[in-house]
């Protein structure tokens, strides 16, 4: 349980930085914010994915 722990550290960074990279970019270009909160949401999914399968494989093991 440590280790997922430790695992679930990439993908909370992961995801502050999608959100980050999400309002900068709207803060420069406000037209494009549709496109990049479709992008932004997309980049959620795949960083959580892989928390998810770590939770899995820790009940798993």
């Amino acid at each position: 349980m440590i280790g997922l722990g430790l695992a679930a550290i990439g993908p909370g960074i992961a995801v502050g930085l999608i959100f980050a990279a999400l309002v900068s970019g709207v803060a420069r270009q406000p037209e494009a914010q549709g496109t990049l909160r479709q992008l932004a949401i997309l980049g959620f999914v795949l960083a959580e994915q892989f928390f998810i399968i770590g939770l899995a494989l820790a009940f798993v093991l």
